[in-house]
């Protein structure tokens, strides 16, 4: 069974900051690419960030470039998503995720493996 576990999230002012934290096992982190992706109420979910399983490669939504940063901490077998800059819009819940092997971006579709969400709310 695949264990991630997402947390970190809460109630920030505009342009204020958070570190999302995913927790997993080193296997994973090996093995799967991981991703961050986040649901607004009524809306679509988006993909947000994701690293490959190499950690070479990155990807991120065009909404949030330059403002968040994903990484990998091999050590503590877990992934951040730190969001700076914060908006208004990226108000949502937020999940992290793995899929098998390398390649799938910001492809929901490609993660088989999903945490619980945490809330992330960003008041103007």
């Amino acid at each position: 069974q695949v264990h991630v576990v997402d947390s970190g999230g809460g109630s920030v002012q505009a342009g204020g900051s958070l570190r999302l934290s995913c927790a997993t096992s080193g296997y994973i982190l090996r093995s799967y690419s991981m991703g961050w992706f986040r649901q607004a109420p009524a809306k679509e979910r988006e993909g947000v960030a994701s690293i490959d399983r190499s950690t070479v490669s990155t990807y991120y939504a065009d909404s949030v470039k330059g403002r968040f940063t994903i990484s990998m901490d091999n050590a503590k077998s877990t992934v951040y998503l730190q969001m700076d800059n914060l908006k208004p819009e990226d108000t949502a819940v937020y999940y992290c995720a793995a899929a098998w092997g390398a390649g799938a971006r910001l492809n929901g579709r490609a993660y088989a493996y999903w945490g619980q969400g945490t809330q992330v709310t960003v008041s103007s």
